[in-house]
């Protein structure tokens, strides 16, 4: 892991160090407003009307209970357009969710939100290390994900220069590395492992980059994935949070003390409920994260449900920011497996992989259901120095990576060691299961 310090400077003291009756005095403000806005909305008006409330119903922060949860559904019962809020004749720029699993959720922004995102970004970027007089390299995707727009101009109210180089092609990705000895790269976690594995194949030494920071988003990642980039790279990396449907990346963010990471409680309420209930959980407990958008202009959200688990902290933060924390995201409420029963997340089968040497960063679980029962797969890569046809050499690592597993999650998969650079890379978001029972979804 590299050495060097990470500088601890904040974007904007003013806000983001405000005393905590300060604060909330300003998110119940910005709350009222929030739901004057939305109630435009026909999804918010028929929700408002039905448990009789308005904005003069909300005279403090608990009584955001008050108000209804929104959640995907809800955007697609209104695609494309039913959650705009302002004319079209308003409108700066539209993003939209990847689609995956129906249709896109359209977001659209004014000038002021875009204003609003850039600064966000700005924040974060900053408390991760990137100064003014950096090179910094976007390499996600530029178009309708968020990511790539709203970090690049995050760098530009900075004030570093910024090489937008977009994803794929990591063979000219590292080039750009090398010869305009980049300071800071925006990618997804799988996308630096990547580059990592092809800096190697290549012969050269991460001593060859001047790479030192990275800020990483767009998918799940575990600290023992951290750990195993830094150590590859030599840099520190960060991580930060966004969804398309509240503003994209900029909702929360690390500081130089990686306790956590920083919500913007000027801009949202970040709530903690379980996932079954919907009642708060505990202070420090997981469950899922729902958020209110409390300054969005074009698409005001109400009590979004993000479906995304993590946990809040409360303690103070040595960095000087007062603002709650929020842990990274362990997984997701609906993308949770059920294998016979348990409850697992791909997260945990990365966490365990991350345990055992010899073995690469990259795996797919696969699930089938031949003869009504579960049968779980986890196909492994091997790393070129470690490949063999010895078959005592290869059961042997087997075992140790189901002894991780089933030590973390209690079940035994069936493990599959397959030749290296033999699954899917991508620079987006890692493909990490691949689900084959076809299970009804009530």
């Amino acid at each position: 892991m590299s050495e060097f310090v990470i500088p601890n400077k904040i974007y904007q003291p003013e806000w983001e160090c405000m005393e905590r009756s300060e604060l909330e005095s300003l998110q119940l403000k910005r709350l009222k407003d929030a739901v004057k806005r939305a109630s435009v909305l026909d999804f918010y008006k028929k929700k408002f009307a039905e448990l009789k409330i308005d904005s003069d119903s909300i005279n403090s922060l608990d009584d955001l209970k008050k108000l209804p949860f929104t959640t995907k559904a809800d955007l697609r019962e209104y695609y494309p357009f039913g959650f705009f809020a302002v004319p079209r004749s308003e409108l700066a720029r539209i993003h939209a969710s990847s689609g995956t699993t129906g249709k896109p959720t359209f977001v659209g922004y004014t000038k002021k939100d875009l204003d609003t995102w850039s600064t966000l970004c700005a924040r974060f970027l900053v408390a991760g290390g990137l100064t003014s007089d950096q090179i910094a390299q976007v390499s996600f995707g530029y178009g309708l994900f968020t990511g790539g727009f709203g970090l690049h101009y995050g760098i530009e109210k900075v004030g570093a220069a910024i090489i937008p180089a977009s994803s794929g092609n990591t063979q000219k990705q590292i080039m750009l590395l090398q010869d305009a000895k980049v300071d800071t790269v925006i990618c997804t976690p799988s996308y630096a492992l990547n580059i990592a594995e092809v800096i190697k194949e290549k012969g050269l030494k991460k001593s060859d980059l001047a790479w030192k920071f990275a800020h990483f988003g767009g998918e799940q990642w575990t600290e023992e994935m951290r750990e195993r980039i830094e150590d590859a790279l030599g840099i520190k990396a960060f991580n930060n949070y966004g969804l398309s449907e509240i503003i994209g990346p900029g909702v929360s963010g690390e500081c130089a003390a990686r306790r956590g990471m920083h919500i913007q409680e000027d801009h949202f309420i970040v709530e903690c409920v379980n996932p079954e209930t919907l009642e708060p959980v505990g202070e420090g407990e997981e469950g899922e994260l729902v958020i209110t958008a409390l300054t969005k202009e074009a698409c005001p959200i109400i009590r979004y449900r993000t479906r995304d688990l993590a946990r809040l902290y409360y303690d103070k933060c040595p960095c000087g920011r007062t603002t709650r924390r929020m842990s990274r995201v362990k997984g997701r409420s609906d993308d949770m497996l059920i294998i016979r029963g348990v409850n697992v997340f791909p997260s945990q089968v990365e966490e365990a992989l991350l345990k055992v040497s010899g073995i690469a960063p990259h795996y797919l679980i696969e699930l089938y259901r031949p003869n009504n029962l579960d049968n779980a797969i986890v196909k492994v890569e091997m790393l070129p120095e470690t490949f063999s046809d010895k078959m005592d050499e290869l059961q042997k690592l087997k075992n140790r990576i189901d002894r991780e597993i089933s030590a973390i999650t209690g079940l035994h998969f069936e493990i599959q060691l397959v030749p290296p650079n033999s699954l899917e890379r991508t620079a987006g978001k890692a493909k990490h299961v691949a689900d084959y029972r076809n299970l009804k979804i009530e």
